[in-house]
């Protein structure tokens, strides 16, 4: 019997926290909504000299290491 009473309380918490979370995210939508994010934030260079080989390597074993079996096909540089 006391174990059904304490997971029953359990459930019911978990319930008022759940329903509190949900609540509050639909409060903090409705008064800070979330910024619209600007085209041209992290705009492409317009620098057309190539990435240097060494930095290119870097970036190819760095892939390689983290993601088996993938390959970087294209690397563009960022302002």
């Amino acid at each position: 019997m006391l174990l059904a009473v304490g997971m029953g309380s359990v459930f019911a918490i978990l319930l008022i926290i759940n329903y509190f979370s949900k609540l509050l995210i639909v409060v903090v939508n409705r008064f800070a909504p979330e910024e619209e994010h600007k085209e041209g934030r992290h705009p492409v260079s317009t620098d057309k000299s190539p990435i240097p080989v060494n930095i290119e390597k870097v970036i190819n074993k760095a892939v390689a290491g983290v993601a088996k079996g993938m390959k970087v096909t294209n690397i563009k540089k960022h302002n």
